[in-house]
């Protein structure tokens, strides 16, 4: 086996694994709305915190003084 054909399997692999936890989670009703407030919780205090570390990075490394 190539590793060209390994890394096709692992990603066939992966996926099927992904598919079967998604039917897993979307058919149980308590794991679904964990994940819907997973979801809830990565938009609106992750992410907002990853974009501003972003651009205050951004803002340092364009060499400007800070606000």
């Amino acid at each position: 086996m190539t590793n060209e054909q390994a890394d096709r399997v692992a990603n066939v692999v992966m996926a099927a694994a992904a598919v079967g936890a998604a039917v897993v989670i979307l058919r149980i009703p308590f794991l679904r709305r964990l994940a819907w407030r997973v979801v809830a919780i990565g938009v609106t205090g992750a992410l907002p915190a990853w974009i501003s570390r972003e651009v205050r990075e951004g803002w340092v490394e364009s060499g400007r003084r800070g606000l």
